[in-house]
């Protein structure tokens, strides 16, 4: 699975510890989840498509 979390950070202007916090998950979670070491649960996708203001399939993606 690929991800295009690291640039709707960049387009939103979003660290991972702002995106972390705002998940309550860890810094180091984000990072994982950014470099395809962590799949994020239904639910943290979700939270993630609502914080970006976009689809999950704008996310995430199978490769």
């Amino acid at each position: 699975m690929k991800n295009n979390i690291k640039m709707y950070r960049a387009k939103f202007d979003v660290t991972q510890e702002d995106l972390s916090k705002k998940l309550g998950v860890s810094r180091q979670t984000i990072n994982s989840i950014e470099n395809n070491k962590y799949f994020p649960s239904l639910e943290l996708g979700l939270q993630m498509a609502q914080i970006f203001e976009c689809k999950v399939d704008d996310l995430f993606s199978l490769d």
